[in-house]
């Protein structure tokens, strides 16, 4: 059994998370394997994201006065919660799929994105948004296309006009 200075840490370091955190994801476990824990957990590291078993009273504790203060209702039964700091697409992409290919171990609870609370359906929603880097990839595309249309533009009158030139010359070498 942990101390109460031992809880203390335990809830400074969960209030903490929240706090630097733009989107969690409340999930339920059961039956879960050693291997099926782990797998989420690398799925998770590899987008940036953490993911910790939680005691639902640190839980209530730790998200009170902070913007995830919604999903307390949702810490009952056996809780883990999955943090991310960065792009939420694809913190939404992960988990969505793992549970969906996971189900018999893990139910979705609750979600907080970006300051709303969402259920599974709508995580299902953002992950299939394109991610941060698709969507700027594709406004970089927009912003060059008319610059690249431009060159080819100016390109195709010299190339043209050599063109015409050629022709005549051998127009005037068959005579």
């Amino acid at each position: 059994m942990k101390t109460r200075k031992q809880k203390q840490e335990i809830l400074k370091a969960l209030t903490e998370q929240f706090q630097r955190s733009n989107a969690a994801m409340v999930l339920s476990f059961n039956r879960v394997t050693v291997a099926k824990d782990q797998e989420l957990r690398n799925q998770l590291r590899e987008v940036g994201a953490k993911y910790q078993v939680v005691k639902n009273t640190l839980a209530r504790l730790a998200v009170k006065n902070t913007p995830f203060e919604a999903i307390s209702d949702h810490f009952r039964g056996m809780t883990a919660v999955a943090f991310t700091e960065s792009d939420p697409v694809v913190f939404s992409k992960t988990i969505s799929k793992f549970i969906k290919n996971n189900s018999d171990f893990f139910a979705f609870k609750a979600g907080f994105i970006d300051g709303r609370l969402v259920d599974f359906k709508q995580v299902e929603q953002i992950a299939n948004l394109p991610s941060k880097e698709e969507l700027i990839s594709k406004i970089l595309f927009l912003l060059n296309a008319p610059a690249q249309r431009l060159a080819s533009v100016i390109q195709a009158v010299p190339r043209n006009l050599v063109v015409v030139m050629k022709q005549i010359a051998d127009k005037k070498a068959e005579q």
